[in-house]
Order: structure tokens, then sequence, then C-alpha cells
């Protein structure tokens, strides 16, 4: 007969409790948020060192509008504010509508683009400094935990500034936050959205490009190597 020590079975039955208020870390971070009025593409690309931050920050739909939800983010964020743009309201009637629903508003922080191109972008004052955005036209850059302010005037900046395609100008965007010293913590993760209807692999929905890296030294140079591959199997 197999005989296991109290001790052990005391450690076991500890481990099958629940945990009180797991501590989850911030989505620190950089993200930028765009919209092409020649293509109607709209998408975002974000860095940060926290793991597969890809799977937290970006969402988008086309012909609706693209939203990153960062910080000690409320991912509810997207779906349900994708939900407000689809009803018809802009993209700073739908901020408003988020965060006024949101008990834990003031640690949040959010940047969105609708379909016409119209901006809006929100820091919570709780957010971990340097914590703040820039906005210009069809773009809202954002980030916490930063180097500071240049991060994202540099991201808005080399949007503006770079030819091309949104996904070219959301990468500019990253490797100019980052030239800035983007999080200040580092680098784990990156992650690149466009979206555009019927755009996606054979025409069956609208993920144009739907790139992550998890967790890489270089987030946002194996992020831009996975781009140009992506360019050489669906060249447009």
């Amino acid at each position: 007969m197999l005989v296991i020590p109290l001790s052990l079975l005391l450690h076991l039955s500890d481990l099958n409790q629940p945990t009180e208020n797991p501590i989850v870390p911030p989505v620190a971070t950089f993200s930028i948020v765009g919209y092409d009025a020649e293509t109607g593409q709209l998408g975002i690309a974000v860095q940060s060192k926290f793991f597969a931050v890809g799977a937290v920050v970006p969402w988008a739909e086309a012909g609706v509008g693209a939203i990153a939800t960062q910080s000690w983010a409320n991912t509810t964020y997207g779906p349900n504010g994708l939900k407000l743009l689809k009803s018809g309201l802009s993209a700073e009637q739908t901020l408003e509508r988020l965060i006024a629903d949101d008990p834990g508003r003031a640690t949040r922080q959010v940047g969105i683009v609708d379909a016409k191109g119209n901006v809006a972008n929100y820091t919570g004052d709780e957010c971990n400094a340097w914590a703040g955005a820039v906005s210009g036209k069809h773009y809202t850059a954002q980030g916490n935990i930063l180097a500071g302010e240049a991060v994202v005037k540099a991201m808005g900046k080399a949007f503006e500034e770079t030819e091309g395609e949104l996904a070219d100008k959301l990468m500019a965007a990253l490797f100019a936050g980052q030239e800035k010293g983007g999080d200040t913590r580092g680098q784990q993760s990156a992650a690149l959205l466009v979206v555009q209807e019927n755009s996606g692999y054979g025409g069956f929905n609208d993920r144009y490009i739907d790139l992550r890296v998890d967790d890489a030294e270089k987030p946002i140079a194996e992020l831009q190597r996975l781009l140009e591959i992506h360019k050489q199997f669906f060249p447009r």
C-alpha cells in the first residue's frame, strides 16, 4: 500500500485552493492605431515588455474601426468598442461610453480610430509614468511606462512622413518609438494587425495582415522580418 506523507497531502490541498486577487501585470507598452483613406485599411502596431502583447492590445474590424487597449488593459474595450463604432458612434463617442461604464478607468489607456479616420485616445490618471498620447490626421499613438513624451511624438512623426501602405507607416512608428527609448523595461513582444474588407486569405475575411512576435530579444525587428515574408506570399 502506498503511504503519502501528511505534509505532502496538505501541500497538494493548498494547490487546489483558488488564488485570491491574482497579480496581473500591466500591459506597459506603446502602440499606434491608424487609418488609410485611400484603401480603407485600419490597423494597430504595438510593442511591449509583456508576453504575447498581440493577444491583448489590438482589435479591429474592416469598415468599422481599430482599437488598442492597454495599461491595466480592459479587453472588453475591444469587442464592445467595435460594437459601438458599428452602431454609428464616432471614435470620441465610443471612447466616452467605454470609460464611463468602467470603474477601473483611471488605470486604462486606449486609442481608437473609426472608419472615417476620426481618432480618440485616453490615458487614466493612475497609469504608470510616463504615460500619454499624441494624435494627428488618421492616427493616435499612446504608451505607458515609456522613456518620455518623445516616444509617442516620434511615432506620430514617423507615421506622417512614411510612404507606402498602412502597415509600413505603423511599423515605421514602432521603430521610431523604440529609438527614443520605448518601454523603459525593455522589449519582449510585438504585433501588427491590419484589416481590409475581403483581404484575408482567399478573400474570406478581413484580416489582411495579422502577425505576432510573442517573445523575442528584438521583437520589432522580427515583426518587420515577418512583414517582408508576408509581402512575398501575398503581393498586392
